[in-house]
């Protein structure tokens, strides 16, 4: 049993070796899930408290971020809200990646009128543009976490459907299908048993690649008013806030949510290179 543990570690460490960015990432990811699981209880400064007197602070050794508007310190404000934005990416691919992924194994595996039916849900909502159509989810249901990951999950569900459907639309006449098929199991039996782990691990990747652009699809309803709302810390809202104070000198309020934004949508894109690297059959070493 020990042999196959040692052969993934060794795979895995030949993959660092070999690209240094997926290393990067991996340990970005770690950062980010230590901020928010532990952040809101280890930051130096109440999120919320705010402090007229220190308001618009340059980053500084009190401040390590400064501080915004309202004297509130910016370091604790982005730190916290790695905990909300994650919720909802982790939440919202979660949620697609049960729906899409079902409903794309049933269809490339049984084909016919299931196809047809989950390939016009799908063509429907490709017909929109995507962040246009969330905008229009999220003010009809109201701006709140469950109705921004129930929008993120719709814009995201052709995406799960077509690899989901591709994958098991290769493997419904496989060997080992046929095999199982004669054995007496029954369709669902072999959808969920045999086909649905077999393409797992290209689902997996599709989850890495999709949770950098749901956190973006969070903030970015945030930062037109139709995500969180303030004083709720979150990315988005954070650089909405500290875009109309560039002009005027104070950078640090907009800079540091939107560079920590950007590292963690670029980590979840690079984890994902790194991921489809580990399950590649072909990059065994």
């Amino acid at each position: 049993m020990p042999a196959p543990k040692d052969s993934l570690f060794s795979h895995a460490r030949h993959i660092v070796a070999e690209n240094p960015v997926t290393g990067i990432a991996f340990g970005l990811f770690t950062l980010f899930a230590l901020a928010a699981l532990i952040g809101p209880y280890v930051v130096p400064v109440d999120p919320l408290a705010s402090d007229t007197a220190a308001a618009l602070q340059p980053p500084s050794a009190a401040h390590w971020f400064g501080t915004d508007q309202l004297g509130r310190d910016i370091f604790s404000r982005v730190v916290v809200a790695a905990r909300l934005d994650m919720i909802i990416a982790i939440a919202s691919v979660a949620l697609v990646f049960v729906a899409g992924g079902f409903a794309g194994i049933a269809s490339g595996y049984f084909g016919g009128w299931t196809d047809r039916i989950v390939g016009r849900v799908s063509d429907t909502i490709m017909a929109f543009p995507l962040f246009v159509l969330a905008m229009g989810i999220v003010a009809a249901l109201g701006n709140t976490v469950t109705n921004i990951v129930i929008a993120t999950a719709i814009i995201n569900f052709p995406l799960y459907v077509r690899v989901a459907r591709a994958e098991a639309n290769i493997r419904r006449e496989a060997g080992f299908v046929q095999a199982a098929r004669l054995s007496g199991n029954s369709e669902m039996r072999i959808l969920l048993g045999h086909i649905a782990p077999n393409i797992l691990p290209i689902m997996m990747v599709q989850v890495s690649l999709t949770m950098g652009y749901a956190i973006l699809n969070a903030a970015g309803l945030s930062f037109i008013g139709l995500g969180v709302r303030p004083p709720t810390p979150e990315w988005g809202i954070m650089v909405a806030e500290g875009a109309s104070f560039i002009i005027s000198g104070e950078w640090w309020i907009a800079f540091f949510p939107g560079v920590t934004l950007m590292l963690a949508v670029f980590c979840f894109n690079l984890l994902g290179d790194g991921l489809r690297d580990l399950v590649d059959p072909q990059r065994r070493t």
